[in-house]
């Protein structure tokens, strides 16, 4: 399941998409049209810039637009911007890797080649719709 906040960083996204092309666009706006609170919005928007998926631009018509075209940025981008591993357990995740603390030995794990497989489906849907689906 994704965060609350995954969802609302996939809502803004879907106005910004729209409007691509366009410039910047007011947090308050956004905010207002997807009924996203306005401080938890400023928070998304801030964190998806500091990954390069937004530029913001300071002053008079000032505002957040998309850093690169909709169609390049995928859905599982950015739920592992805000939510991390898309995987259901870490030792089958491909970007955020862990051992898993109750298994002894990966090789012979009888959850592990399932929970891949469970990563891998997720995944098929996920790489493969970017913004310009949300429209």
């Amino acid at each position: 399941m994704i965060s609350k906040k995954a969802k609302y960083a996939l809502k803004a996204l879907k106005v910004l998409t729209r409007e691509y092309g366009k410039g910047p666009l007011l947090i308050s706006t956004i905010a207002e049209s997807e009924q996203i609170p306005k401080k938890f919005l400023e928070a998304i928007l801030l964190e998806l810039r500091n990954h390069g998926i937004l530029q913001s631009q300071k002053g008079k018509g000032g505002g957040y637009y998309l850093r690169m075209p909709p169609e390049e940025v995928s859905f599982a981008k950015i739920i592992r911007i805000i939510d991390g591993p898309i995987s259901p357990a870490l030792c089958v995740s491909l970007h955020f890797y862990g051992k898993c603390d109750d298994c002894s030995n990966e090789e012979t794990c009888s959850l592990r080649n399932t929970l891949a497989k469970w990563r891998d489906a997720s995944l098929e849907v996920l790489e493969n719709k970017t913004l310009v689906d949300l429209l």
